[in-house]
């Protein structure tokens, strides 16, 4: 217990003082996630109104498809993007593996199902008709978009932020692509894992607070969003 307890104190005096390995980290951990999600919300955006307005054959079976992918294993998708990024691979040619942008592509193919449910969930809410509304109006298809996407804006970020804490705690597919390189691949997840397997429960602790803080953070914004939302139907 006094172990524990030391470790705690000692974990607050490492993010008080500024200890430059944590915040690197963790600005490390920031970057690739933010990144990830900036790249992958728009595809995102397009194929949910695809799924939600369009009328296409397979439609139903592709939304299956999606929702089922949400829950898809980061281990699993770390494995598969290290087979392609491997030097003998297809795309071993990029030399991408064990650099940040592989963590990205990563991260991008984890948040993109949750953010399509998520997105097309909420553009559901929204009646047909108002796409088909605004487009007899003679709005354009982007301009419709635009209309509908400021309707359900509240539901597109809750899902934005949903999928950037789902991303940004990850540690399989980061650690199996990114290499857990010091002062270049190595983020919050993958480096409590190795602190904690070395006895360094300090900076484990530290950057577990980061986390823990983080997640509540944006739980707490994302019920917030959802509030609003409801409130406003």
């Amino acid at each position: 217990m006094d172990g524990l307890i030391g470790a705690s104190v000692e974990a607050l005096r490492l993010l008080l003082t500024g200890d430059w390995d944590i915040w690197e980290i963790v600005l490390i951990s920031f970057s690739v996630s933010f990144r990830a999600i900036l790249f992958i919300s728009p595809v995102a955006i397009v194929v949910a109104f695809a799924l939600a307005y369009g009328n296409f054959a397979g439609r139903r079976t592709l939304i299956t498809i999606v929702n089922s992918m949400v829950a898809l294993p980061a281990v699993v998708v770390g494995l598969l993007l290290y087979m392609l990024l491997y030097s003998s691979g297809p795309f071993g040619g990029w030399r991408l593996l064990f650099t940040q942008w592989a963590m990205i592509f990563g991260q991008m193919i984890l948040a993109f199902p949750l953010l399509v449910a998520m997105m097309h969930l909420s553009l559901q809410s929204i009646d047909l008709s108002a796409w088909q509304t605004a487009r007899t109006l003679g709005a354009g298809a982007f301009r419709a978009m635009f209309t509908i996407m400021r309707e359900v804006r509240f539901g597109l970020i809750a899902a934005t932020v949903a999928a950037l804490g789902r991303v940004i705690s990850e540690v399989g597919c980061s650690i199996m692509v990114g290499g857990n390189i010091l002062h270049h691949t190595r983020n919050i997840p993958t480096a409590i894992a190795l602190e904690t397997s070395k006895g360094d429960f300090e900076q484990g602790i530290a950057l577990g607070v980061v986390l823990i803080t983080l997640a509540l953070a944006l739980n707490f914004a994302v019920a917030t969003v959802r509030g609003r939302d409801m409130a406003r139907h």
